[in-house]
């Protein structure tokens, strides 16, 4: 199987694990969407001991690679890739604690944050986190010349990719059931995002009350 290698990786992997850190719950089930070379969920896994990562992604190529890495890696909490277009319903994991998604939102077109979003709202429970790293706009603008520079390269690569704005990422989620939490900063001018999967109330079910 060959291995990928994504040089971001070892810039954002210390930053990113200490925001899971304090927003992942201690056990568990972690679905990575769109896990990418593999990396992470490889660094991730062996450091999040408690809980379980499943690892994911749509191509292959991608899923080869992940193979790779985790049988480099030999955490047992480290489970095979699954594949996962969000685009398909149902998703192949039906139940998880977390959802995780780095560095996807930008590099597809908007109806895949959507169906993210809504795949999130499916699969977590009460409570459970969505945790999404990336680089947004705020209130339509860039938060960085070189984000802006970054945002025309995308544009230039597929008139549909592109650096979204927070504002919009956060309405797709409460549509789906997902209140914001917070946003970090980041290296590179990026942003962890954190939301958390709405309690539903005896009233939100029985809008008569």
């Amino acid at each position: 199987m060959s291995k990928e290698h994504a040089p971001a990786t070892l810039r954002n992997r210390d930053p990113i694990l200490d925001v899971l850190k304090r927003v992942l719950p201690d056990n568990g089930l972690v679905l990575e969407v769109a896990s990418g070379s593999g990396e992470h969920a490889a660094y991730f896994a062996p450091r999040l001991g408690g809980l379980t990562w499943q690892p994911s992604a749509r191509e292959p190529e991608s899923r080869a690679s992940i193979g790779s890495w985790a049988e480099e890696t030999q955490a047992d909490n480290l489970l095979a890739p699954v594949e996962l277009d969000v685009l398909v319903e149902p998703w192949p994991v039906l139940g998880a604690d977390a959802v995780v998604c780095i560095n996807m939102i930008h590099i597809s077109p908007w109806p895949v944050t959507r169906a993210l979003m809504a795949g999130a709202g499916r699969t977590l429970g009460a409570g459970g986190i969505l945790y999404l790293y990336g680089p947004y706009r705020i209130d339509g603008a860039h938060t960085a010349p070189s984000n802006q520079a970054f945002d025309e390269s995308l544009k230039s690569r597929d008139p549909e990719w592109g650096v979204r704005d927070l504002a919009d990422v956060k309405a797709e989620a409460a549509a789906n059931g997902l209140d914001f939490v917070e946003t970090v900063q980041m290296p590179a001018n990026n942003l962890s995002v954190i939301f958390r999967k709405r309690q539903v109330s005896v009233c939100d079910a029985a809008p008569a009350c």
